[in-house]
């Protein structure tokens, strides 16, 4: 009999922490030490109080070093590695840091990191001298280390980091946003044959319970209890078994009955088959795994406010179903019924994201009261066409909320673009035999994401509502910077900062 696959997530971060020592002690129990190296019109090395005690301790001039590499740039990323054996210390690390800005940083750290992935590396890291860069870099010296194995030999290593500076408050900070984005991540690229909505539901269940805050509580609708959730039904019955949940978790500390109420709603596909609509060829299904990031990143951002303690209250609707190929799938021309009354049209069953967040939209405006209604979506491959992997399109009516969204994610690493509501285009949601149709086929105006937020504000009434379509930003076909191949965790660190600045 086969050996069931472990459904446990384990928890694998890299230690991160600061240090702030100033002699040469700081460098007697590290492996490794990482120097930043900034450009004016060449590269150079400032002369720091920890250049001149790592000089000391090394007897090593690191000018001179430099100065044996005159390919070298100092290009945000760059490393010259310089190996030696002083005590522990192995190796220092010359940074190319470029003009030391966020984005560079950002390449600097995440560059960095990958170059002591995999080993149980002590790192000294000295790229950043104020406060103000530390969650960056923090944030990509973590994410960049990422690792999802289930080889049967497993061989994992982590190395630990050590900031410099008096940074103890940043680098806790940052390390609630990366650790966050790294659950999310493990939460998308679980396989399918262990990841269904009953194991969705189980997780958050473990995670409001490791959080020890009578703040977070959860409840999960199955079964009967769903009666009035057509379109995860519709989705969801194409497998039976275990079936749609729909996962609700609260984040209410006591007081916040005065505070802005927030409910986000995410898409939880636990495997997108297509359905009857079957998604050709077979290698577009192949990702399908990373069809809940949406819920994921809600589920880790919301978890995130346990240990963040905002002043704002928070309910995060998972709509989850596996979208399957069976004798009880939905077929093109059904007509379903969504929470709150409204009938639609399915035209394609492989556009099944739409039907379970309308759903969650609809039961948050009727019976929830938010004051700002979010959904995440990885929703429609148009986004990916019209941003690329390196934004998220980004849809609400307010324009204030848009930039300063926009703000939060250029500030996380995690970029939105906000796009038109085009009005013009709702002709094309209309339905001959229901109130709408889901996927706007009866016109061709080429803007399909654009479309799919038409059709989701049609379910989220007068509420303030931003719409996520993540489709491109939320998977990753190469190892890049904080990225690997894969699941990005997007959206992760963008909820949670956005959500901390209410």
């Amino acid at each position: 009999m086969p050996t069931k696959l472990s459904s446990k997530i384990i928890d694998f971060y890299p230690a991160v922490s600061c240090i702030n020592l100033k002699n040469e002690k700081l460098f007697a129990d590290v492996t490794a030490v990482a120097i930043p190296v900034g450009t004016d019109e060449k590269p150079k090395i400032a002369k720091t109080a920890l250049v001149k005690n790592l000089t000391t301790f090394t007897n090593i001039d690191l000018n001179i070093e430099l100065a044996n590499w005159p390919e070298f740039t100092a290009k945000a990323g760059e490393i010259i590695e310089i190996p030696l054996s002083v005590g522990k210390l192995t190796r220092i690390y010359l940074v190319g840091i470029g003009e030391a800005n966020l984005e560079d940083i950002r390449k600097a750290s995440a560059s960095l990191s990958r170059k002591v992935k995999g080993t149980d590396a002590k790192v000294l890291s000295a790229l950043v001298e104020g406060k103000d860069l530390v969650e960056t870099n923090v944030a990509a010296l973590v994410l960049a280390n990422y690792q999802f194995n289930m080889k049967s030999e497993k061989k994992l290593k982590r190395p630990t980091f050590l900031v410099y500076g008096d940074f103890k408050n940043e680098v806790e900070r940052a390390s609630i946003f990366a650790k966050a984005t790294w659950r999310t991540r493990d939460l998308i690229h679980t396989p399918s044959n262990i990841k269904n909505p009953l194991w969705l539901a189980n997780q958050a269940k473990s995670m409001v319970a490791a959080s020890k805050n009578s703040a977070l509580t959860i409840k999960i609708k199955s079964g009967a209890a769903l009666k009035e959730f057509g379109g995860l039904l519709a989705v969801g019955n194409s497998s039976p078994k275990p079936g749609p949940r729909l996962i609700e978790i609260s984040y209410s500390p006591k007081g916040s009955s005065n505070w802005s109420h927030v409910v986000m709603v995410g898409k939880g596909i636990t495997f997108d088959t297509g359905g009857v609509s079957l998604k050709r060829p077979y290698e577009f299904m192949i990702g399908m795994k990373s069809d809940m990031a949406g819920a994921a990143a809600i589920l880790s951002a919301t978890i995130a406010m346990a240990e963040l303690k905002p002043k704002v209250k928070i309910t995060a609707l998972l709509m989850c179903a596996e979208n399957a190929l069976s004798g009880t799938a939905q077929r093109p021309s059904d007509v379903i019924k969504h929470y709150g009354g409204t009938t639609v049209e399915v035209i394609n069953t492989d556009a099944e994201g739409r039907l379970v967040l309308a759903d969650g939209l609809a039961y948050a405006d009727e019976e929830l009261d938010p004051d700002y209604l979010i959904d995440v979506a990885t929703l429609t491959g148009a986004a990916t066409l019209g941003l690329g992997r390196q934004y998220a399109a980004m849809y609400t009516r307010d324009s204030a909320l848009a930039k300063k969204i926009h703000v939060i994610g250029n500030n996380v690493g995690e970029k939105v673009w906000h796009m038109p509501l085009i009005d013009d285009y709702e002709v094309a949601l209309e339905s001959d035999i229901a109130d709408l149709n889901h996927t706007a086929d009866k016109y061709d105006f080429s803007a399909g994401s654009v479309t799919a937020a038409l059709f989701l504000e049609k379910f989220v009434g007068k509420r303030k509502w931003v719409h996520f379509d993540i489709a491109g930003t939320g998977r990753s076909e190469v190892d890049a910077g904080e990225n690997i191949k894969g699941g990005t965790g997007f959206a992760t660190r963008l909820l949670i900062g956005w959500l901390d600045s209410i």
